[in-house]
């Protein structure tokens, strides 16, 4: 330890003490000093001097332009010690028309771009003040704001500027304080203007939600697209909030090839680290079908284009785009500005607020400048009217006088004026001796003091002071008010799943053992009746598909088990497989008990739609023939452990599920091929906990299956058999029944058709795909298959190979045909 000095002490401190108290000194003077902006002026006490460094040069809009080294010496060597690089950084940004919504500076030369490219070293770029600038430093030399001592002490600068404009409303600010941060978007000036006059019309009292009325949302200087209006409401009115922002996009043809243009990026986006990363998701396959993407952006405007390759979806490339990459972006506003020096949390009323409150003393300061000033020429004044009625006594006064302080004694004793006035009427012009003169000063006096009666009238009168500020607000509108840039969608949603796949037909398929996909449906093509069909998938010896469906990527699947359970997906959600693979294990997609397994399926629309809910029932159709209807609305909140659909009864199980709309009529089939036909009506719709009613008798026989029709229809009954063999009928030739009965004959049942399996309600123009257990698919049209009366085999739909059979069929509907 080294010697204490004479005249020196040790004071011992608490080291935590000292810590704290450092860092809280540090703290403040980051967060006041450098990193948030001043609610009346919304500048930083950088951006501040650099505008008042320019002030002091002269470096006006209609001025010459100075070399930026020349300024940044300035405000360094005068007002902010500091680095250069922070002061050049500051001034370059204030001159981008891509960093500000409306730029403060004047910037010729290299000012960097939308790459983030850097801008030209400060002695090769030249820099004055724009215009609108100048209204915000107008009025400084009126004592309006208060000054304080420099670093050094040898100089003064203002600890605000007299804005007319709105600065932190309309340019916005964005810093990093030590444990806060500001984020604040730019807004367009006219709609600014709009609400600060609507403000003040309603006696400072205007909701933030009416104010929003007028401030509609941010107004980026880059444009783009404001996604959603949620965001943008909660970050006006509180002022915390996402707001999801977009490019500006548009699709052209271009060589024969779909392209998408982007002519507008979200704020802030380094546009070619965009590009570039784009790149990179395509070569990891993130995102697919883009050939090529081009940067056609010149001075004229930005301009990306993204080729496609061949029979891509462009909507769908579009979404991932905006999931993935920069073309979509979250701008999370965060108002914090510094209110009477301390941080504060603002929303946009508060910012308004603000303003208004500051040009109300930014008026009341230099209203009393110049009531100051026109008093003291009033008075001079006072003393010439004394005089010049007098003219030859002052004359001979002056002349006798040795001296001018002699001469201004003399003029004080005779005419009783003070020395500001005697010395005025000395400094006066023979020419101001003429008579023209003087009634000019006659004139001048009775301005000067109605413009006193003004001033004094300004500073009592709240509303004179509103009167002026609307005036000049209105002036500034006319100056600087241009069209919005960035769009509103006000019913923009994020980007989810169902945004990134494409609502394609699919097939589903489910095997016996439980094992689902889906595959598109294109991979299966037509054939003629009785072909043998195309190789499915792979299955166990004892496995085989067993249920078929077409369906559309974002259709809903309700699947119900042999328990009476019922669990929800999005097809979509359902693993993609080719037609030869298996399939993945339903009980690893939802939570099915081990001794249960999923007998029936339903496709739905949007089961969030509560008009859609409240349209359908679900008809649900037991082994034993108990049928039971209730609301698709008890389904619409599904659970992740699944929710009960029926009551199962002891020694039955859940056979079918379908959606109905309750007015049709209900056929049910029995493996004897017995069918029976009655009306939906006669079944009550029941809640979820309920078991239902007889359907029809069954005895030794088991059901198979059941469809809904509608009474009006005029399509057929299709019925197939499990060794290949099939027929339509016309529904006529089922007569309508009481539920409960043993139903009638719909096919001749013999060893060569083997039992019923399916029935189907089809028409001319659909397909029907059906699954043999051996895991072979044939698509074959409707109209290929004969119309043949209820009591015979039918025909022969597809060749079987020994001990092979139908596993099931599902009906290709007309609207999904390739």
């Amino acid at each position: 330890m080294s010697k204490i000095s004479e005249g020196e002490k040790l004071i011992p401190i608490n080291i935590e003490d000292e810590m704290k108290s450092s860092y809280i000194d540090y703290s403040m003077s980051v967060i006041v000093s450098r990193a948030l902006p001043d609610v009346r002026d919304g500048l930083k006490p950088v951006h501040r001097r650099v505008l008042y460094g320019m002030y002091q040069l002269g470096l006006f809009s209609k001025s010459q332009y100075k070399k930026s080294a020349r300024i940044v010496g300035e405000v360094l060597g005068k007002y902010h010690p500091h680095g250069d690089i922070s002061v050049y950084d500051t001034m370059v940004r204030m001159a981008q028309n891509w960093s500000l919504r409306y730029p403060l500076v004047d910037g010729q030369g290299n000012f960097g771009s939308l790459d983030a490219d850097p801008p030209a070293a400060m002695r090769y770029t030249e820099v004055r003040m724009e215009k609108i600038s100048e209204e915000m430093l107008l009025d400084i030399q009126k004592e309006t704001v208060d000054m304080k001592l420099n670093f050094d002490d040898s100089l003064e600068e203002p600890t605000i500027l007299p804005t007319r404009i709105p600065n932190l409303i309309i340019n916005g600010s964005s810093g990093i304080a030590v444990g806060m941060a500001t984020n604040i978007p730019p807004h367009n000036i006219k709609e600014t203007i709009k609400a600060i006059f609507a403000y003040i019309d309603n006696n400072n009292n205007l909701s933030v939600e009416k104010i929003i009325k007028y401030i509609k949302a941010p107004d980026f200087p880059t444009g783009g697209i404001i996604y959603g209006y949620d965001g943008v409401k909660k970050a006006l009115c509180t002022g915390r909030g996402r707001i999801i922002l977009r490019a500006k996009v548009h699709f052209e043809e271009i060589d024969g090839r779909k392209c998408i243009i982007v002519n507008e990026i979200p704020y802030q986006v380094n546009k070619s680290d965009m590009i570039s990363k784009t790149i990179e998701l395509i070569k990891e396959g993130r995102i697919e079908g883009i050939y090529q993407i081009r940067d056609e952006s010149d001075r004229k405007g930005l301009r990306i284009v993204y080729v496609l390759k061949q029979n891509t979806n462009s909507n769908i490339i579009l979404n991932k785009l905006f999931q993935f990459t920069s073309l979509q972006i979250y701008f999370n506003v965060n108002i914090i500005a510094l209110v009477n020096g301390k941080p504060e949390q603002l929303n946009i009323k508060d910012l308004i607020k603000n303003f208004v409150d500051h040009r109300h003393d930014v008026i009341i300061k230099r209203t009393k400048y110049e009531l100051k000033k026109y008093k003291h020429r009033i008075h001079i004044l006072i003393g010439f009217l004394k005089i010049l009625n007098h003219l030859d006594i002052m004359i001979q006064l002056i002349r006798k006088s040795k001296n001018r302080n002699e001469a201004c004694g003399e003029l004080i004793k005779k005419f009783d004026i003070s020395d500001d006035q005697s010395k005025s009427v000395l400094d006066l012009r023979l020419q101001s001796l003429t008579t023209l003169e003087q009634e000019n000063i006659k004139k001048e006096y009775k301005e000067l003091n109605n413009k006193i009666k003004f001033l004094k009238e300004v500073l009592s009168k709240y509303s004179v002071r509103t009167k002026i500020i609307k005036e000049e607000l209105l002036e500034i509108q006319k100056k600087y008010q241009d069209p919005r840039r960035t769009q509103i969608d006000h019913y923009g949603r994020e980007v989810n799943m169902e945004d990134l796949i494409e609502n394609e037909q699919v097939v589903l398929t489910i095997s016996k053992a439980g094992y689902i996909k889906r595959t598109s449906l294109s991979e299966y093509k037509r054939q003629g009746r009785g072909g043998i069909g195309n190789r499915g998938a792979i299955t166990k010896e004892s496995d085989y598909f067993k249920h078929l469906l077409i369906a559309t990527n974002h259709q809903y699947l309700l699947l119900f088990t042999e328990k009476g359970k019922c669990f929800w997906l999005r097809v979509y959600e359902i693993p993609e497989g080719s037609k030869i693979s298996k399939g993945r294990a339903i009980q690893n997609i939802i939570n099915l008990q081990k001794d249960d397994k999923v007998n029936a399926y339903i496709l739905t629309g949007n089961i969030s739609d509560k008009k859609y809910v409240k349209d359908y029932y679900v008809m649900m159709v037991t082994k034993k023939g108990i049928i039971k209807k209730t609301s698709l609305e008890h389904y619409s909140r599904p659970r992740k452990y699944g929710i009960n659909a029926i009551v199962i009864r002891k020694g039955d199980s859940l056979l079918e599920a379908i959606l109905t709309k309750g007015n049709g009529h209900v056929f049910i089939a029995l493996n004897k091929g017995r069918i029976i036909r009655f009306s939906e009506k006669k079944v009550r719709a029941t809640g979820r906990n309920s078991s239902g009613v007889i359907g029809l008798t069954v005895k030794d026989d088991m059901t198979i299956g059941m469809i809904c029709v509608d009474k009006r229809d005029k399509g057929q009954l299709l019925v197939v058999s499990e060794k290949g063999f099939g027929k339509r009928s016309n529904l006529k030739d089922y007569r309508l029944t009481n539920r409960g009965g043993k139903g009638i004959k719909t096919i001749n049942i013999t060893k060569k058709t083997g039992n019923l399996i399916s029935i189907q309600y089809v028409s001319e123009e659909d397909d029907l795909m059906i699954i043999k257990k051996s895991g072979v698919m044939i698509r074959i049209p409707i109209s290929d298959i004969r119309i043949m009366g209820r009591a015979t085999q039918g025909v022969r739909l597809v060749y079987l190979k020994e001990n092979d059979a139908i596993a099931d069929v599902a009906k290709v509907y007309k609207t999904i045909i390739d």
